[in-house]
């Protein structure tokens, strides 16, 4: 539930900026969500972008680790420079491993592919870009095979 009211507050801290914003060619930082990850992006043209992930999380003798990659077109919101919205797609694998005592010790590796959309700023007068995003996935192997819509979060990246 907190969240889901940062998102909410993070989305309204975006439209409510009213400071032009300058384009930024590459961005390195962190993406607060599920999980916890490390995001490095950038253009290879006026719309395109490539975003790299690593993350991570762990909780009750559960943890996975995951890396992915994904191709996104962004496009203008033309009533707040520098606030675009996103959409694209991508590949991610995740190395799963569990040590509980309801369920036997084990790992296992799956595969999904991912789709993409989301809200991009960048700040006009200091290096700092912040996304929100939300990539729901589809397993195709292993453990949490299926759908899985609940992966997403809000990033914060220096840009240079």
């Amino acid at each position: 539930m907190k969240t889901k009211i940062f998102t909410v507050l993070a989305f309204a801290f975006l439209f409510s900026v009213t400071t032009n914003a300058q384009d930024y060619k590459s961005a390195i930082g962190l993406r607060l969500g599920y999980p916890l990850s490390i995001s490095y992006k950038t253009f290879l043209s006026e719309k395109g972008a490539f975003e790299a992930t690593a993350g991570f999380r762990s909780y009750s003798g559960y943890s996975w680790f995951n890396v992915g990659a994904y191709y996104q077109i962004h496009n203008d919101i033309s009533s707040v420079s520098g606030l675009r919205w996103y959409y694209g797609a991508g590949a991610n694998a995740y190395f799963w491993s569990w040590d509980s005592s309801f369920i036997n010790p084990g790992s296992s590796t799956s595969f999904g592919i991912s789709g993409v959309l989301g809200l991009d700023y960048k700040f006009a007068d200091i290096p700092l870009n912040v996304s929100a995003d939300w990539i729901p996935t589809f397993f195709i192997n292993g453990y949490g095979s299926g759908f899985s819509g609940g992966y997403g979060a809000l990033a914060a990246r220096y840009t240079f």
